[in-house]
């Protein structure tokens, strides 16, 4: 397993090709994703928002990730990646939107919260609830991409439950086959929901299953954000001149549940939580970041108050945003709204006008 950092913060003969500046970015956007998580979590336990995805401890892994890529290549990501569009500056607020469902939601409340989707500054694709359909989706784009000619590739992100579905081996057969500019990242985070590893593959890892299709596999340190961006940026490079896709296994852990709806203690074991608290990914860094006196503590403790500050400011906004205006249920849909559509657009709009907004109810979200 391809591991950079040293437990003393070293990381011997590795250059990770960033300034500075870069570098506080990196640490930055780290510690901003685990603020909008607190965040999240805080505002759905409060009853303010009804849904979220925890990210703690898979921060690395994520932004060490889109540090691999340019803001013009095309990011079909899962649910659990808040690091890859802060990364590439998508602000929390328009995040934030989404998780309230509000009229600023780039979705405009369609989707249900933590499903974002951008097309400035970066092409973040919408996320899909449905395991694993947007793996292939990414193969797809990426042929076209190749088909035109054009200088850019894809990025596909999944846990290690979505290795399970049709759509991850319909996509790197596909993908072997065609030589698609395509990066797979694997988030194995040991638990698809509730199903430990264990009790969903027999394979050796999850890198190795990208040999029966002819994609080469790499297996990282998720929890290192160098280890990962070297896997990373060498598999983008792979994908950009033409030699095809790679399968990249980051292995991390969610230090939380699988969703706000979910109960780790009842599957986790408390030992294994424990140990993987020590290999925190930001203090990981941050030992690294010391180590080489790129930054001091003092300014870690000021970036920490300034991100929490900010995400704060963010929900704030959000929650005093109103929610999208009824008639954009009817929007965005047809080019020309059909004539029975439109008789039930006025029979729901006298329905508002009478009884008033409709309400989303108090029923609970399954997963």
């Amino acid at each position: 397993m391809l591991t950079v950092i040293e437990a003393d913060g070293t990381a011997p003969g590795y250059d990770p090709g960033l300034s500075k500046a870069e570098l506080v970015h990196v640490y930055r956007t780290m510690l901003l994703t685990r603020a909008f998580d607190d965040t999240c979590i805080k505002l759905q336990r409060s009853g303010q928002i009804g849904f979220s995805i925890p990210n703690r401890g898979i921060e690395a892994t994520s932004v060490g990730s889109a540090s691999a890529f340019r803001k013009d290549d095309w990011f079909f990501p899962s649910y659990r990646d808040f690091g890859i569009p802060l990364y590439h500056g998508v602000e929390p607020v328009d995040m934030m939107h989404n998780m309230y469902g509000n009229a600023l939601d780039t979705s405009k409340g369609r989707q249900m919260p933590v499903h974002f989707s951008f097309t400035e500054p970066i092409r973040l694709v919408s996320i899909s609830s449905p395991i694993g359909t947007h793996i292939i989706q990414a193969v797809g784009a990426a042929y076209a991409f190749q088909q035109r000619g054009e200088d850019r590739i894809c990025m596909a992100s999944f846990g290690d439950g979505g290795t399970s579905s049709l759509g991850f081996h319909s996509a790197l057969n596909f993908a072997g086959v065609w030589k698609s500019p395509v990066v797979f990242l694997c988030q194995n985070n040991g638990y698809a929901i509730s199903c430990p590893s264990s009790k969903q593959t027999a394979s050796e890892s999850y890198a190795i299953k990208g040999e029966a299709y002819g994609v080469p596999g790499v297996k990282v340190d998720g929890n290192d954000v160098f280890a990962v961006r070297q896997a990373m940026t060498e598999a983008a490079e792979r994908a950009r001149s033409g030699g095809g896709p790679t399968l990249v296994e980051c292995v991390t852990f969610r230090m939380g549940g699988h969703s706000t709806a979910d109960d780790p203690s009842k599957y986790v074991p408390a030992e294994e939580m424990e140990a993987w608290a020590k290999r925190d990914p930001i203090e990981i860094l941050e030992r690294a970041l010391l180590k080489s006196k790129v930054l001091t503590k003092k300014k870690m403790e000021a970036l920490k108050e300034e991100v929490a500050s900010e995400v704060q400011a963010a929900s704030k906004v959000a929650a005093s945003t109103p929610a999208p205006a009824l008639e954009q249920v009817f929007t965005d849909v047809y080019e020309e709204i059909p004539t029975h559509i439109r008789r039930q657009g006025a029979q729901a709009f006298d329905l508002a006008k009478r009884k008033g907004d409709a309400s989303a109810g108090d029923g609970e979200f399954p997963l």
